[in-house]
């Protein structure tokens, strides 16, 4: 089983370059960043999270959204599935044995599922209203969120409208950690807001992530 950190950063590509954004994240405190850009084709992608991973500092750990191939071709720590992607069992078999393999969920029963699935966390959301997709699933809500972290033993990440002021109800819900995107990414200097948001929130310890058996 993994151990997450805290705080699940995203690199997305709507709020800008999603390198320059996931260095200012790692800069700012970040120990686990995914790199998301729902436009780019497979190369663009490829060549975005090659050149995060020539940036990511020590102990730290990259995530691709979507593409196996690019987590794969890049050797980034992991990859994240949505509900339309490749299934989990097949990525499996494509990575290399200790990738690290999520899926969203938008429901109980999509996260009861996944406990059959070769998948290593889920995301579980939205759980509040987010700005960051268009085509966004009916928010679960904090109770939602606490009858999915009660019935499943996967690490459970949030996401969704997540923001410094309500982390914390968020993780009192049982999460392992919640995913940011907005709340970080729509600030001019994301070093400084990550950091900021870090200090508000002193209680997410932000040591490096590791896997266990």
């Amino acid at each position: 089983m993994i151990s997450l950190p805290p705080l699940y950063a995203v690199a997305d590509a709507a709020f800008g370059d999603p390198v320059e954004l996931a260095r200012q994240l790692f800069d700012g405190g970040a120990r686990l960043v995914q790199v998301r850009n729902k436009l780019a084709g497979a190369g663009a992608l490829l060549r975005q999270v090659e050149a995060t991973l020539q940036i990511v500092p020590k102990g730290c750990r990259v995530i691709v959204n979507d593409s196996v191939d690019v987590a794969l071709l890049s050797g980034a720590a992991g990859v994240h599935l949505g509900q339309a992607d490749l299934p989990a069992a097949k990525a499996r078999s494509l990575l290399p044995p200790n990738s690290i393999i999520g899926v969203s969920t938008h429901s109980l029963a999509q996260a009861l599922r996944c406990q059959t699935e070769p998948v290593d966390y889920i995301a579980a959301g939205p759980v509040f209203q987010t700005s960051t997709k268009s085509d966004a699933e009916p928010t679960i809500g904090l109770d939602g969120l606490r009858e999915i972290c009660a019935s499943v033993k996967l690490p459970v990440v949030a996401i969704g409208g997540i923001t410094r002021q309500n982390a914390r109800a968020v993780l009192d819900c049982g999460v392992s950690s919640v995913a940011v995107i907005s709340d970080l990414l729509r600030f001019e200097d994301v070093t400084h807001r990550t950091e900021e948001w870090l200090r508000y929130n002193s209680n997410l310890c932000q040591s490096p992530w590791t896997s266990t058996s």
